[in-house]
């Protein structure tokens, strides 16, 4: 049998059923009828920029645009496709319409080519249409020699340029161009072209399999015209949720709502046994964690009075009510960003990271008031005790004043005591402080799991510099006791001396959230601390001198 070519190509759902005309376009009407006014009224920019995310048809529209410019019996700024000019750009054989692909084509030298070629007159058509595909990735010295020809391009050359990151464009380049922002497209409008193409395509799918492909694909229609297919040529015309969601690695939202009851019951044994429950099943952690992420948003979203915009079925609102209603907004905030910042790219198959979030996320709510037993803070040895300062570790008693200012009481150890270092505060705890951010990012990607970052990023806090010994207060004794590892500990000093220039050894306690070390009352001003030494003086009373003064 004889290779066709075309016929092979017009299998793939994304070109058989790419739009013909720009009123086919799905979700991108405020492009659309700009450009189709355009072409009506011979108004057409020699230079175009097409931006938006992938699979929002910036390319399909660039084509369609191009047709219609060139189309001979073009009505109401529509291509016609009947025409010769039609025909040929259909059938893929117009040479006037020149695609390139900047991705692969992004040199000086493939540019000074297409300066050359571009003086040359069209061969069929009036204008010869230049579309050039991902333009971002252009280097900084083609796109200057680029700028040039888009400063004065011949009359007869149109510029369609795509991106998908229009800030990487060069802003000479930018201003040169009528830029067009295409949209993500809806779910709504995803599922109505999905039935256009099952009904000619003969496919039988439930509408809950089409809602669920629609919202993977997060508004590419691309995507899930591809997804579609992909299911067509495993399960056949006849497709069910259930081959959705096995195909896609989806569990279902059963685990998902149960490890939901577990957040919002603050149920860390129950959570954790869920979560390793997922892990031993072999699932796709990546994917359950963001199954997990929409359905706290739906959470959040039916508790701060949103529900309309919540797609879900009757029976569903019904139970995210419910559950909703026992949580506090604050609480299911913190819920969405401690999973939403869960960073599984390294290890798709480690469960350490889920559960981190929430261990975190209910120990941040609830405080001394947690259930589950922690455990206990193991003593010092004597030698390194000996080796540091005394200092009291007395607990004040129920009926009298809280225990003195650098002191901290632990979640992990009730009764017990935990001092923070009486320091005197300087630039240099205080530039470090400011920069622990970009610290704990530098260390993503370190520790044997790769997450080490995880163990830090919002669980501890610099709290003072003691010689050479940065002294780091945690909220969790869970964090702490890993990070004391010793070769975790050794990964943490390493870091320190790369980002900060400076060696520093590290010293773990447990802090109450946001408690901050303090200034020594020792801090005094030398005049002062001579009179009281000398007369006996006394301070009573402080005041700050302004300016004005």
């Amino acid at each position: 049998m004889e290779y066709n070519k075309d016929t092979m190509t017009s299998q793939v759902f994304y070109r058989k059923w790419r739009p013909q005309t720009l009123s086919e376009v799905v979700g991108q009407e405020h492009v659309t009828q700009t450009l189709r006014h355009s072409v009506a009224s011979g108004r057409v920019a020699h230079a175009y920029l097409f931006c938006g995310p992938r699979g929002t048809g910036k390319t399909s529209t660039g084509r369609i645009l191009a047709k219609a410019i060139n189309c001979l019996n073009s009505e109401q700024g529509e291509p016609c496709n009947k025409c010769q000019m039609c025909q040929a750009f259909n059938e893929g054989s117009a040479l006037d319409i020149i695609e390139i692909d900047a991705a692969s084509n992004r040199g000086i030298d493939e540019i000074r080519d297409l300066r050359e070629k571009i003086n040359y007159a069209p061969n069929l058509t009036r204008y010869k249409v230049y579309i050039i595909d991902e333009v971002h990735m252009i280097t900084k010295e083609a796109s200057n020699a680029f700028l040039k020809t888009l400063e004065e391009p011949p009359p007869h050359a149109i510029f369609i340029l795509a991106t998908t990151e229009p800030h990487k464009v060069l802003a000479t380049i930018l201003s040169r161009c009528q830029r067009f922002d295409f949209h993500r497209l809806s779910q709504s409008a995803v599922i109505a072209k999905l039935n256009h193409v099952c009904d000619k395509e003969g496919i039988q799918i439930e509408p809950e399999a089409l809602r669920l492909i629609a919202k993977v694909t997060t508004g590419s229609l691309r995507d899930a015209e591809n997804l579609l297919e992909q299911l067509v040529a495993y399960y056949g015309h006849q497709i069910e949720l259930h081959q959705v969601q096995t195909m896609l690695g989806i569990s279902g939202d059963l685990r998902i709502r149960e490890l939901s009851k577990h957040i919002v019951n603050k149920d860390i044994t129950a959570g954790l046994k869920t979560i390793n429950s997922v892990s031993n099943d072999g699932l796709d952690l990546r994917q359950f964690n963001r199954e997990l992420i929409d359905y706290l948003r739906e959470l959040l979203l039916v508790k701060s009075g949103s529900e309309e915009v919540v797609d879900v079925t009757s029976d569903d609102l019904i139970e995210i009510k419910e559950l909703a209603a026992s949580a506090s907004l604050d609480y299911l905030l913190t819920a969405v960003k401690r999973f939403g910042e869960v960073d599984l790219r390294l290890d798709n198959y480690s469960p350490l990271p889920l559960e981190l979030a929430l261990v975190d996320c209910i120990l941040s709510a609830t405080g001394d008031k947690q259930p589950v037993k922690a455990k206990q803070v193991e003593p010092e040895e004597p030698a390194k005790v000996a080796s540091r300062p005394a200092k009291s570790t007395k607990q004040a008693p129920e009926d009298k004043a809280p225990a003195p200012t650098g002191s901290v009481k632990t979640e992990a150890a009730p009764g017990k005591i935990t001092e923070a270092p009486e320091v005197i505060s300087s630039p240099e705890i205080e530039h470090l402080r400011s920069r622990w951010k970009d610290f704990v990012n530098a260390m993503r990607g370190e520790g044997s799991k790769g997450n080490l970052d995880a163990f830090l990023r919002s669980a501890c806090e610099p709290l003072a510099i003691e010689d050479n010994t940065l002294v780091l207060g945690f909220y969790h004794d869970f964090q702490k006791t890993y990070i004391e590892n010793p070769k975790y500990k050794h990964l943490v000093e390493k870091k320190l001396r790369e980002v900060f220039g400076q060696s520093y050894q590290l010293r773990c306690i447990l802090t109450p959230r946001d408690e901050k070390a303090k200034p020594s009352p020792k801090t005094e001003i030398p005049l002062v601390k001579a009179a009281k030494e000398k007369y006996g003086a006394k301070v009573i009373d402080k005041k700050v001198k302004t300016e004005e003064e």
